[in-house]
């Protein structure tokens, strides 16, 4: 049975970061996103950029202090985590350590099925990969019912 055809995600996280530039190249490298459309600003920052890892697409720009947009190195904490589904874990896990990412929780299988880690990026974005896929065991929704 071939694998179902994967449908685009309806959520884009946008990241700040202080070094946007260095940060898009820096999630390309470590983590396996692709470059897919870069605004620059003409002081060198980033007004908008889209950066995708197979369906999923996040948005990366410069910190805007004044809007309230933070790198969470300027903060005293995160409140937000993102997860991205990988096919190779291991793999994924190796060539994050390998180009600096601080791993916070190693490689390893959960309880719930999934294998996967936990990294902070090159600004302290926490971020989860693993082959977990949110929802999968969710079954079929209720006739009638839709999402939000």
């Amino acid at each position: 049975m071939e694998d179902p055809v994967p449908i685009p995600s309806n959520i884009y996280p946008s990241l700040y970061y202080d070094d946007a530039p260095a940060a898009i190249e820096w999630l390309c490298r470590v983590f396996g996103f692709k470059k897919r459309m870069v605004v620059p600003a003409g002081d060198g920052s980033v007004i908008h950029s889209e950066l995708s890892y197979g369906p999923g697409v996040i948005m990366v720009g410069t910190s805007r202090p004044a809007q309230g947009c933070l790198s969470p190195r300027s903060l005293p904490a995160v409140a937000q985590g993102l997860c991205v589904r990988v096919d190779d874990p291991d793999g994924h896990f190796a060539n994050a350590r390998a180009g600096g990412a601080e791993i916070t929780r190693e490689l390893k299988d959960e309880d719930y099925g999934s294998r996967g880690y936990q990294a902070k990026d090159l600004e302290g974005h926490h971020w989860y990969f693993g082959n977990y896929l949110p929802g999968a065991y969710w079954g079929d929704p209720p006739q009638g019912a839709s999402a939000p």
